[in-house]
């Protein structure tokens, strides 16, 4: 059964709310990049497993250095920063993760190894992002750039702002999408 989604009820799904079980999200990214991986003939090796379990640990965006200072932690010893930006690489090129270069950090991708042009709404107060891939938005933004001459080969659309749960906390309650 297809379960049709009104305008509050996307929004009120687009956020995590209070106590969001982060590692079922964890595992259900873990179980899509080995079953692509697979497909495609691909390794899924210890270190970009790693890399793509920090990105999915939160709904915000997070960036290659902080990874970088969380495998450190975690090792003990030193990683470099070409190590981690290789992994993302692999991971934003096989659709698992996505880049938002406003933060130049990294998200996980709601919808992986799909090919889709995505909208982000990312909440100013709280730091989290949610994906949108709304196909009328995309054809909108192309059909105008033809219009010009012009031929988009990517897009990614970041809006910023304050989600449904932020607006009506006061400003800097703190992370709330992760129970923080």
């Amino acid at each position: 059964m297809v379960r049709r989604l009104t305008r509050k009820s996307r929004a009120n799904a687009a956020f995590p709310r209070r106590g969001h079980d982060h590692g079922r999200c964890v595992s259900d990214a873990l179980t899509a990049a080995a079953a692509l991986c697979a497909r495609e003939g691909e390794r899924l090796t210890p270190l970009r497993k790693r890399v793509l379990e920090f990105v999915w640990s939160s709904h915000q965006p997070i960036g290659a250095y902080a990874i970088l200072d969380r495998l450190r932690t975690e090792n003990g010893r030193a990683v470099g920063p070409p190590t981690v930006y290789r992994a993302l690489e692999f991971l934003v090129e096989r659709g698992l993760v996505h880049r938002l270069a406003s933060l130049n950090a990294f998200v996980g991708c709601a919808q992986p190894g799909d090919a889709h042009i995505v909208q982000f709404l990312i909440c100013r107060q709280c730091g989290t992002a949610a994906e949108l891939d709304d196909a009328r938005v995309a054809g909108a933004l192309d059909r105008r750039a033809a219009a010009l001459g012009f031929r988009v080969q990517d897009q990614v659309i970041e809006l910023s702002g304050l989600c449904s749960q932020c607006q009506n906390e006061p400003p800097n309650a703190g992370a709330h999408a992760d129970g923080e």
